[in-house]
């Protein structure tokens, strides 16, 4: 599945569905095909979207710590860190937020 976020307040954000479904249970949601985030809801998911990304940098700073005692070194991280994957969404549902205006998918 794709998701494709849209609102009136800024441009799609579309993302492929493991990164849409790991973004939905980072917000506390089920995944599904079709929903809505009304703008009242929209600072708490912004602020777990925020904690599920403190919470993965700090993994992994723990792990380079853990790595770095044992004289050793973690390799590079592959792909896209989810603060990169989630910031344009975190921005979109501030936008929606300051607009009032709700953002959709799957309709």
């Amino acid at each position: 599945m794709i998701y494709k976020f849209k609102s009136k307040a800024a441009g799609d954000v579309i993302m492929m569905g493991p990164n849409g479904d790991a973004l939905m249970r980072a917000i506390g949601r089920e995944p599904v095909p079709k929903g809505i985030f009304e703008p009242k809801d929209m600072p708490a998911a912004i602020a777990a979207i925020e904690r599920a990304i403190a919470d993965d940098e700090a993994a992994r700073a723990e792990a380079e710590a853990e790595a770095a005692a044992k004289g050793e070194s973690l390799t590079p991280r592959e792909g896209v860190t989810p603060r990169q994957r989630w910031w344009p969404m975190v921005e979109m549902m501030r936008r929606a937020g300051a607009a009032n205006e709700p953002i959709v998918w799957g309709v």
